[in-house]
């Protein structure tokens, strides 16, 4: 389930205080060191006096990416931010909000005019020509560097919407790219997923499954309902309409070699390692869901093939690969356009199995006061038996607790969170069942380059996890920017924690009891 009836999202303050927070290295967000005077060939060097543009900027990877962007490249001149009016607000008013969030908390308190680079600009990825005006387009001609993270996520997105955004949203950039004379390099965030029919991933680019400006064209042409009737046949082996998408977005990219373009591919992007906070993390798509869930006790059974990898990679880690991207691509020349798959599995891997287990393991160590059950978690093989736990530990104790709900004449909703859960459990299916290896050659020579330059430790990039203390890490992130949990609250999560424990126990020996009873019966 994706949320709690009775959460109460406040602004409480989650630092340890003192508190027993049982996790390595969490209390303080490590300093990375400053580059030192005197010393040349830096990558903040290549960002001195460079103008930006950021299309996602408001997104969970933006957010990070701009954030790591003022705090570590000083000189940057302008970070222009391509915003749209959304859900009632104006681009003024989503811009005023971004500036809000934790992530940038530091250079707030730090370098406050640092903020001012910032810069919205009124576009729409989705539109023709991105819906940028005549007078922005004066300003971006000054653009040195360009990131494209701006995609929909979504699994279950509309052909026709994904096609808008993901595909013709590229095209689009680029043909705004075309008209920056300064360009040094266009940073394109793609997926470690895009070729998902293939096993093995290397990093180049692929041919796509169709033509991009036929899919682009019949989007337009078609009406929505047809598109939706053929997207199932269009998918093929994809397993839904991101990868699709995703994979024409690269052969587009790949298809401007007038213009400086690499793709940055991440896998599963999760919360940050180290910065701009260990743990941050601002939404609980995907993986982050389940392990929420997991450590609240409500989701206890999945599908899975246990033994696979689980390819994760924190935010911070895309982040700086992003940025390192820019740089060699702008000062090595290394060609037309590399790929980068940003995976951890190569280097650091972590099957499904024990993923989960170290989940629960920080689920009962560090509790939440939203704890709703002892978190207890499995993984099975079988399609019928996880149909059986689904309802069993799912539905059931949904409906239980959304009948008490209206006993006490509040809303019932744990049944419609808990259906939710299980749709969005059966769109990641496709990715806790199947495995890939991912080629790192473009990756490892960047962790080469980085590794030369004089601040290059300013930029960690390389997937080196230890996963005991990251799912510690990740698991308080939750707690603390997600669930809004202080760390005062542990003491008396513990002892809710000890209470379930001991019910969980009673009805796992009343259980055993009536089964066996049961069977004695039929065996008489």
């Amino acid at each position: 389930m994706a949320a709690v009836a009775d959460i109460k999202m406040d602004d409480t303050k989650s630092e340890a205080n003192g508190n027993d927070v049982r996790t390595p290295n969490l209390n303080v967000a490590q300093e990375l060191p400053e580059l030192r005077a005197g010393e040349a060939e830096g990558i903040a060097d290549f960002y001195d006096g460079a103008v930006l543009l950021v299309t996602g900027g408001t997104g969970f990877l933006g957010k990070a990416l701009l954030e790591k962007l003022l705090r570590s490249c000083p000189g940057i001149t302008t970070i222009y931010l391509l915003l749209r009016p959304k859900r009632g607000l104006t681009v003024e008013q989503r811009y005023k909000e971004l500036l809000k969030n934790q992530a940038f908390d530091r250079i707030r308190t730090r370098w406050p005019e640092r903020l001012s680079k910032l810069s919205p600009i009124t576009g729409d990825v989705s539109a023709p020509g991105l819906g940028v005006g005549l007078e922005q387009k004066t300003l971006l001609a000054e653009v040195t560097v360009l990131f494209h993270s701006a995609a929909t996520v979504r699994f279950t997105e509309p052909l026709h919407a994904a096609t808008a955004l993901n595909v013709q949203g590229t095209a689009s950039l680029l043909t705004l790219a075309q008209d920056m004379p300064k360009l040094k390099a266009l940073v394109h965030v793609s997926t470690a997923y895009s070729n998902a029919p293939q096993p093995t991933i290397d990093e180049r680019v692929y041919p796509p499954p169709y033509d991009p400006d036929s899919i682009v064209r019949c989007a337009k042409m078609l009406p929505q309902h047809t598109v939706n009737v053929l997207a199932q046949t269009l998918q093929g082996e994809h397993p839904n309409t991101y990868t699709l998408t995703k994979a024409l977005a690269e052969s587009i990219v790949y298809s401007h070699q007038e213009l400086p373009v690499c793709i940055v591919r991440p896998s599963i992007v999760t919360a940050a390692l180290q910065e701009p906070f260990p743990g941050w993390i601002d939404n609980i798509y995907g993986v982050t869901g389940i392990v929420m869930e997991i450590s609240r006790g409500t989701y206890r059974s999945g599908f899975c093939r246990e033994r696979y990898v689980v390819d994760l990679v924190p935010v911070d880690l895309v982040v700086n690969a992003c940025i390192l991207a820019a740089w060699r691509q702008g000062t090595n020349k290394v060609g037309r356009c590399p790929v980068y798959n940003v995976t951890s599995g190569s280097v650091s891997p972590l099957q499904w199995g024990a993923f989960t287990r170290l989940c629960v393991k920080w689920a009962r160590e560090n509790p939440t006061k939203y704890v709703m059950w002892y978190p207890n978690f499995s993984f099975t093989e079988s399609r019928f038996l996880n149909t059986f736990w689904e309802v069993t530990c799912h539905l059931l104790p949904a409906f239980l607790y959304d009948v008490l709900l209206r006993a006490q004449g509040r809303k019932a909703i744990m049944m419609k969170l808990a259906r939710r859960f299980q749709l969005a459990a059966a769109t990641g299916e496709y990715f806790a069942n199947h495995e890939w290896q991912f080629g790192i050659e473009q990756l490892t020579a960047l962790h080469r380059d980085a590794s030369a330059a004089a601040d290059g430790d300013n930029f960690p990039h390389w997937p080196e996890i230890d996963w005991d203390q990251y799912i510690a890490t990740y698991m308080m992130g939750i707690r603390k920017f997600i669930l809004k949990d202080s760390a005062d609250s542990l003491a008396h999560a513990r002892t809710k924690l000890n209470r379930l424990y001991w019910v969980y126990k009673i009805l796992q020996a009343a259980t055993g009891y009536y089964f066996f009873r049961a069977l004695a019966g039929r065996l008489r």
